[in-house]
């Protein structure tokens, strides 16, 4: 079976570790290609050739300030992953509600035994 273009979506495009350890880098602000490179310890090639794949899907947005390009996040192109996740909230919180509810049942018993 052939494999899904990174470039297809913001799903195949966050598939990859350094493409999502990019984006956390860049939620806290605007960065170069040189900046990121630093703060994450990979080559500058490395980061351009992630960055390019992020671009494609518009979860990353590029200001061009004389020769610098500053690379910031699209926030509202992470919406469909938000969207996706957010159908397991309501399953995740019945299940910690219940656990929640077990964990105090368990150290009432234990309470009662002392």
């Amino acid at each position: 079976m052939a494999r899904t273009p990174t470039t297809t979506d913001v799903f195949n495009a966050v598939a990859e570790a350094s493409r999502r350890e990019l984006l956390d880098a860049l939620g806290s602000g605007e960065a170069t290609v040189g900046e990121l490179a630093e703060r994450l310890g990979v080559s500058q090639p490395t980061v351009s050739k992630h960055l390019g794949v992020l671009r494609a899907v518009d979860l990353v947005l590029v200001r061009v300030d004389g020769r610098h390009r500053w690379y910031r996040l699209n926030g509202p192109a992470l919406k469909p992953i938000h969207d996706w996740v957010r159908t397991f909230e309501r399953t995740w919180n019945t299940r910690l509600d219940r656990l929640d509810d077990l964990l105090a049942e368990l150290k009432n018993q234990e309470e009662e035994q002392s």
